[in-house]
């Protein structure tokens, strides 16, 4: 026998764990263990035959008459003694073997009715006595109901079940279920319960609670049957006496000293988190108000508390309550749980369990501490205001309902032990079995519905997610994923207030095991030392507690637990986890006392703990979990842990098949909080470069001083690795976002330095000649499948000696380029929203200024892109759908970025191929090159047949960018304008004939002819020549308006090149030559046209191949009529000769007629000139020649009213995409629009950054002389007039410049222009906001109605063309065939086409000093601010993405974006909860917003790009304003002068 063990028997559990705040009261244990006198019978004095056969006869008589068999009887009982008799036999009878059950059956029944004298309506059988006085005999009886739940003998350990079959067992529980039943309705409805009884009522439930529950459990036994039964009753009839008569402190003292002789019954645990979150729910209600997150409970569980309960009495029972067990993290501890007589007796007489703390019952412990941890993690949830419910069981608890059911010696094992609760989750509540209801065979889950048991009949173990999340999965509780996290409540108390509640314990059970931990609570002592604002009270539990313990006993038995926790990792993993959700949600400005930060910093330490075989522990999985938020709040010093987070996502992310200690863990939700952690982490190292990062302590010598630039090339490798393997695709959009700004920061900080890191070191020759000169062949490097060749290396790299990372811009420009554009052609280009990201991630690489670009990589970029188009068009028409189309139209738009940024790569003969062909296959569906060896279709051949007519519309788009403005983007005007500015007015103002004064837009249209080719393009032809040119050349100004933009040409036709046009060739008058008297002699000569000798030569046939035109006359009728037409004409001139002779005659001289030049022609055609020139005209189309080139041209009739106004409306519909960007400013606190919109009045209401942002988005520009996108319809497009000649010019401003009225801030490419405006109250107040009526419809201005369709369909506008879009788009590219909009074409059946939702998206970008003031920000008030004249509706809400920007104290910046939830809401490059340096902020939320808007344009079907749109309305034109000519009318016309 174990002498140690032997000298402890008399140790009095008591007093190792202090008493707290009862410390100087008394204690009933002695009573509830030792039991009552008045609980013995004086029967028992007497032979067990004697006393059983007196207590059969009397209870027998006595059950007669309670009218259980036939109708009840008043009592014989008439006198107190009567009475007092009879009880001393039932107490007696009670206590009788099981085998007398039915005796003992009807002593039960006989007391259960006797109670109802407690009830305001007594039961006719209940003693005369009894009801008089029914307190002092409850009391009584209540007492001789322990006798009933005492284990009879043989049932104790070890002759279990010597002389009793479990069959009797049950039928002892069913009796002690009614017994707790009616004892349950009692306390329930009874109104006459005084304090005595309801103190011995609850001295009564500790004491069976007591004997039933202090020994090891062993299994089946009466106390494992009832130990869910008696808890609950236990801990709910406590509740009620907590409101109707406060228990005393001796009691509380007391149910505090007995609960931890049970703690080894996992029923405890449970109970008291049921208990626990019943009075937290409680508590929060009258705490925080109605507004704080509702705590879900089931109502029959909400009902334990009576709704009359006062808030003090919620308050003081929470607080004890919560503190009943002791310290729980003493669970982890078998030694300590095993300190009771019950363990002690067991082991004095056992001869295999040498020490208490061996007892098999203990292997639940992990379990048991794992549920406690819980517990206090969901109460931590609930002061967090995560609006959750709490459910207490999950898959793990099937495992402990397993282990009593195979044996108290099988160990629960780890891996199903959550670390934390799932959502699924049921609480315990109390139940009733009817005693017909038992049978033999009949399992205890049945029979009493334990918990655990319940729940692990209906739950089954969660498998790994893996795979892609889908939309409709339900959220983890540890998923802290943008899109399944919980959102704290906003008006949660401090983590300094939830820390003082449960910090210590928190904090102990995250360092259970662990070197280093405050094994002696040093760190609570000097917490309590140094912090006056912390209760003392609070830790006085735990802390004499822990010091009262004995030093013999405290170490003598418990042995060291291994690193992690052991078998307790998974309740460790939970506090870890709780720890990480109460630091994370700290407020903005809100601070937490250093000695937290530091025991949660040396916690987080610990757990971060990267084990030798590289398996992600569950403390591990816990932190990343829970820890997302971690760099972004602000927590003072909480960059000493970014070498221990780097380590643990160096496991994590870019391990493909990740080993999860955990089983309950998703894997995609893991990978998901880690990327969330490393995108807060990107921008660190250039921020703080060469900072040192100190060490925590010195566990770890071998890792030395680390800097922050050197934690660079871990988080670059990091970021790339993970990419490589990611699969899931909301991770992946993550990832790129995060590698977009990895690049264009360390692209900017170069830039900004000068100084580039060199790219190539030792032992890294392979990688470099891998990543520089790749081949262009996609089969040597398969992504998602291995590591061949990148990501073997890279996932390597960081590990080599000596190596040069791979970080500065260029490689990383190299490295983006080649991953993503191989996974986009591997992998991604099945997923639409990837695809999106990556092609995102394409353009602002190309945007990106990088000294060093490789002009190789950005062509293999093209080819990439290229094949992408031709692969994603080549696939089989069922896979063609919206949203393979929408990508390809990103592709294209993409290729359209990488040529304008990169011009050069169109002077390469391959790229210049490339691209035309994947053009080519866009517009026409085919290329004219097919595969080798098959014959090459010219494109007249071919049958148009594109992918879609979004497909064409986007390669037309790119071939007008390749034609007009690679390499010419931007102009030298500037990017503002793809246009020419030129137009009527201003042309006819430069004429010569113009005579000054106003000239009208209807005046100036008067002098231009105005012509539409090939239905698309509409020409304004002015004939007469500009005033700056006086050369009388023919002269001809065109005005062109296509479908991407209007241009000026003026055309002259020369004769001389223009070096030449200098000399004079019309000679000066040389004057009258002197007449000469002498006449010449006047030969007769015959002419001839060949000579003389051409008769004397033989002829041959071919001489007479060609017929004389005598030998045609006869059989040719054209040659007789112009036989006819010569002699009438030689008739004619010789009559006139005849005439003029004889004049002469009758005159008598002759009239001499000075000979003189003729005038230079000062009037032309040159309308007629120019369209004969350009192939516009020609007399084989007069003739009817269809086999004629010619292009068909319409004449427009600028007189039709109307045609003016449809004129500016051309104008005013740009060739690019326009976007509106608003830019707010909120201070902390403020929620008011007027507050928002005063602080950008001053610089002093706003952040020094907050100007250096608003310039890094744009340049300003000022609306009256800008042409092109303003943020308003009215000043766009147009250089116009201020309405005030008085302009504002301030000289310190917070951005209010920028408010739309005189200047906004603008950016333009060449195929996108957007502004951004900075809303004051002067500009809300004085702009003019379109009214909408009860459905949302415009109904405002008809001028703006007539414009505001630029980023809508032409029958928004327009009435009188609505029918134009109710026609299917045709195929063919001939748009002149297409079904006019007047031709009458059917509707679509169906109801009347809502407008497009998604044509004018609203983006705001809003600065808050707050991060919680985005809970608040007012969106709907400040929506009025937005108006930009292309509304359709009422802006809506959740229609609009707000980009907020939250500026930290280390001058980085945090990132929320809020908006729509759709399928490409998602845009990159910034995502939710990125962190970035100032460097790239503007640069970023620009690129952001564009792309938002973008894919709402690619997800709207009614859409139309801006050159479809403008083609359209000049089909409109030519369908209302063309002329009816012929072709002979319409050479007529051209010959006719020119209108004046």
């Amino acid at each position: 026998m174990n002498l140690g063990v032997f000298n402890r028997v008399n140790y009095n559990i008591k007093d190792t764990e202090g008493g707290g705040m009862y410390s100087e009261w008394a204690s009933l244990t002695s009573l509830v263990q030792h039991g009552n006198e008045e609980s013995q019978s004086v029967l028992a004095k007497f032979p067990m035959s004697a006393g059983k056969d007196v207590a059969v006869a009397v209870v027998k008589q006595l059950a007669s008459n309670l009218g259980l068999t036939q109708a009840a009887e008043p009592s014989p009982l008439t006198t107190d003694k009567e009475v007092m008799w009879c009880m001393e036999v039932i107490c007696f009878g009670m206590s009788l073997p099981l085998s007398e059950h039915d005796t003992i059956r009807d002593c039960v029944s006989v007391y259960c009715e006797w109670l109802s004298a407690l009830l305001p309506v007594p039961k006719v059988c209940v003693p005369k006595p009894v009801c008089e006085d029914p307190n002092l005999y409850a009391r009584k009886m209540i007492t001789h109901f322990h006798n009933l739940f005492i284990p009879r003998k043989g049932e104790v350990w070890p002759f279990p079940y010597l002389d009793i079959s479990a069959d009797t067992i049950n039928r002892q529980a069913v009796l002690c279920h009614r017994v707790l039943r009616t004892l349950q309705h009692l306390a329930h409805q009874s109104s006459r319960l005084d304090r005595h009884t309801w103190e011995a009522l609850l001295l009564f439930l500790l004491a069976i609670n007591d004997t039933l529950l202090s020994p090891p459990t062993i299994k089946d036994d009466v106390g494992d049957q009832l130990c869910e039964r008696v808890l609950s009753v236990l801990f709910e009839v406590w509740l009620l006496a907590c409101v109707r008569c406060f228990p005393s402190p001796p009691l509380w003292k007391t149910l505090r000293e007995t609960c931890m002789n049970w703690r080894h019954r996992v029923a405890l645990v449970e109970q008291w988190n049921r208990v626990n979150i019943l009075l937290t729910a409680r508590l929060l209600e009258f705490m925080y108000g109605p507004s704080f997150p509702e705590i879900k409970i089931p109502e029959e569980d909400a009902q334990l508390i009576p709704a009359n309960a006062s808030r003090d009495c919620i308050a003081q029972s929470w607080f004890r309550f919560l503190h009943c067990l002791g310290n729980p993290v003493n669970l982890c501890r078998p030694s300590v749980v095993s300190q009771t007589q019950k363990f002690l007796q067991f082991a004095i007489i056992s001869e295999t369990v040498v020490d208490p703390s061996q007892h098999p019952c203990l292997s639940a412990l992990p379990l048991i501490f794992l549920k406690a941890i819980k517990g206090i993690a969901g109460l931590v949830d609930a002061f967090l205001g995560i609006a959750q419910p709490f459910l207490w069981e999950e898959g793990s608890c099937g495992t402990g309902s397993r282990d009593k059911k195979e044996g108290a010696s099988s160990h629960p094992p780890s891996a199903t032990h959550s670390p934390t609760p799932p959502p699924q989750r049921r609480l315990a509540k109390s139940f009733s079995v009817a005693p017909s209801a038992v049978t033999k065979g009949m399992p205890k889950a049945s029979l009493i519905g334990l918990t655990s048991s319940r729940a692990s009949t209906v739950q089954t173990p969660s498998t790994p997610n893996s795979g892609p999340s889908s939309a409709s999965s339900l959220p983890s509780v540890l998923s802290l994923g943008s899109d399944t996290r919980n959102p704290l409540a906003p008006g949660r108390p401090k983590c300094n207030s939830i820390l003082h509640l449960f910090g210590e314990w928190l904090f102990e059970a995250a360092n259970i095991g662990c070197e280093g931990a405050f094994q002696n609570r040093s760190a609570a002592t000097r917490l309590d030392g140094n912090s006056s604002k912390r209760p003392s009270s609070v830790l006085v539990d735990n802390r004499k507690g822990s010091f009262s313990q004995p030093a013999s006993l405290a170490d003598e038995s418990e042995p060291p637990l291994p690193p992690g926790g052991g078998k307790y990792e998974a309740g460790r993993a939970e506090a870890l986890g709780a720890l990480c959700r109460i630091f994370c949600a700290k407020k903005t400005g809100e601070e937490i006392l250093p000695v937290y930060l530091a025991r949660f910093y040396l916690s987080l330490q610990q757990g971060l703990r990267v084990p030798e075989n590289r398996e992600c522990g569950e403390s591990l999985a816990s932190i990343l979990l829970n820890s997302s938020d971690l760099f972004r709040l602000d927590l003072d010093g909480v960059q000493v842990l970014l070498p221990y987070v780097t380590d643990a996502l160096e496991v994590v992310l870019p391990d493909k098949d990740l080993k999860l200690k955990s089983l309950s863990v998703s894997k995609t939700e893991l990978r998901r909080a880690s990327i969330h952690l490393l995108l807060s982490m990107l921008a660190l190292p250039l921020h703080f470069q060469n900072l040192l990062i100190k060490e925590l302590s010195n566990t770890n010598p071998e890792r030395g001083h680390v800097t922050f630039a050197q934690l660079k090339p871990r988080l670059m490798n990091l970021l790339i690795n993970a990419l490589q393997v990611e699969s899931d695709s909301q991770n992946a959009q993550m990832l790129l976002g995060g590698l977009m700004l990895s690049v264009q920061d360390s692209a900017s900080a170069e830039e900004v330095e000068q100084v580039t890191q060199p790219d190539v070191g030792p032992g890294s020759d392979t990688t470099s000649n891998l990543l520089s000169s790749a081949s262009d062949t996609v089969s040597s490097f398969s992504l998602p499948s291995d590591f061949r060749s990148l990501g073997e290396e890279s996932l390597e790299f960081h590990h080599a000696e000596g190596a040069v990372p791979f970080d500065s811009a260029h490689a990383l420009f190299v490295r983006a380029t080649y991953l993503v554009c191989h996974r986009l052609i591997s992998s991604w280009k099945t997923d639409l929203n990837v695809s999106l990201a990556a092609l995102e991630l394409l353009v602002g690489l190309a945007r990106t200024h990088i000294r060093e670009t490789d002009a190789l990589e950005c062509k293999r970029a093209v080819k990439w892109l290229c094949d992408y188009i031709m692969h994603q068009c080549g696939r089989p028409p069922p896979a063609h759908s919206k949203d393979l189309h929408s990508a390809i139209v990103a592709a294209f738009q993409c290729a359209g970025v990488w040529l304008v940024a990169h011009p050069y790569l169109l002077q390469d003969k391959e790229s210049l191929t490339n691209v035309l062909e994947v053009v080519e296959l866009g517009i026409s569906g085919t290329k004219s090159q097919g595969k080798p060896g098959e014959p090459v279709k010219m494109k007249d051949e071919k049958e148009l047949k594109p992918a879609s007519m979004r497909v064409r519309d986007a390669a037309e788009a790119l071939l007008t960018i390749i034609l007009e403005q690679v390499g010419y983007f931007p102009s030298p005007c500037g990017p503002e304008s793809l246009s020419s500015l030129l137009d009527e007015v201003s042309l006819v103002k430069h004429c010569n004939s113009w005579p000054g004064g106003e000239l009208s837009q209807e005046a100036a249209i008067e002098h231009f002819r105005y012509f539409v080719i090939e239905n698309s393009t509409v020409l304004a032809l002015l004939e007469e020549p500009l005033g700056n040119d006086q050369d009388p050349q023919p002269t001809v100004t065109v005005l062109i308006r296509g479908p991407f933009g209007r241009h000026a040409w003026t055309m002259q036709l020369r004769h001389l090149p223009r070096h030449k046009s200098g000399t004079k060739y019309h000679t000066p008058n040389p004057g009258r030559p002197v007449p000469m008297a002498d006449v010449g002699v006047r030969h007769e000569v015959r002419q001839r046209y060949f000579p003389d000798s051409v008769d004397r030569i033989p002829q041959c046939k071919i001489d007479r191949s060609i017929p004389t035109l005598d030998s045609l006359s006869a059989e040719e009728p054209g040659l007789q009529q112009l036989q006819h037409l010569i002699e009438r004409q030689s008739t004619l001139e010789q009559s006139s000769a005849e005439q003029k002779q004889k004049q002469e005659a009758e005159q008598g001289f002759c009239q001499q007629q000075e000979c003189m030049p003729p005038t230079p022609c000062q009037e032309y055609q040159t309308a007629r000139l120019f369209l004969s020139h350009f192939g516009f005209l020609s007399l084989d189309s007069a003739n009817g020649n269809v086999e004629s080139p010619t292009t068909p041209i319409t004449a427009l009739n600028p007189s039709i009213p109307g045609f003016c106004q449809d004129l500016e409306a051309l104008d005013s519909m740009s060739s690019r995409t326009c976007d509106t960007v608003h830019v707010f400013y909120v201070r902390a606190g403020q929620k008011t629009p007027e507050e928002i919109l005063a602080n950008v009045l001053s610089p002093d209401t706003v952040h020094p950054h907050f100007l250096e942002f608003l310039l890094s988005l744009g340049w300003p520009v000022n609306v009256y002389r800008h042409p092109g996108w303003t943020g308003h319809l009215t000043t766009s497009w147009k250089i116009c007039q201020p309405q005030s000649t008085d302009e504002v010019h301030h000289s310190k401003h917070g951005g209010c410049l920028y408010d739309g009225q005189t200047n906004v801030l603008y950016w333009a490419d060449a195929s996108s222009e957007v502004a951004f405006v900075v809303p004051t109250r002067h500009s809300d107040a004085g702009s003019s906001v379109p009214s909408f009526d009860s459905s949302g419809s415009f109904s405002g201005d008809p001028a703006l109605s007539g414009h505001g369709w630029y980023e809508r369909s032409i029958s928004e506008s327009n009435p009188r063309s609505q029918r134009s879009l109710d026609k299917p788009r045709t195929l063919s590219l001939d748009l002149d065939k297409q079904p006019s909009p007047g031709e009458g074409s059917r509707r679509r059946t169906g109801a009347t086409r809502n407008l497009p939702t998604h044509s004018n998206t609203k983006v705001l970008v809003v600065w808050i000093e707050s991060f919680e003031d985005h809970l608040n920000f007012p969106l709907s008030e400040l929506l009025s601010t937005t108006y930009t004249g292309l509304e359709s509706s009422r802006p809506q809400e959740r229609e609009t993405f707000i980009i907020f920007l939250q500026s930290l104290a280390s001058g980085l910046l945090r990132v929320h974006l809020q908006g729509p939830v759709g399928r490409t809401s998602l845009a990159t490059p910034l995502v939710d909860g990125m962190v970035v340096s100032r460097r790239v902020l503007g640069s970023l939320v620009r690129q952001t917003a564009l792309n938002m808007c973008r894919r709402r344009r690619l997800d709207n079907d009614s859409y139309q790009p801006p050159h479809v749109r403008r083609r359209l309305k000049v089909q409109e034109m030519v369908q209302k304003y063309r002329c009816e000519m012929t072709q002979p009318e319409l050479l007529t016309y051209l010959f006719t002068s020119p209108p004046s």
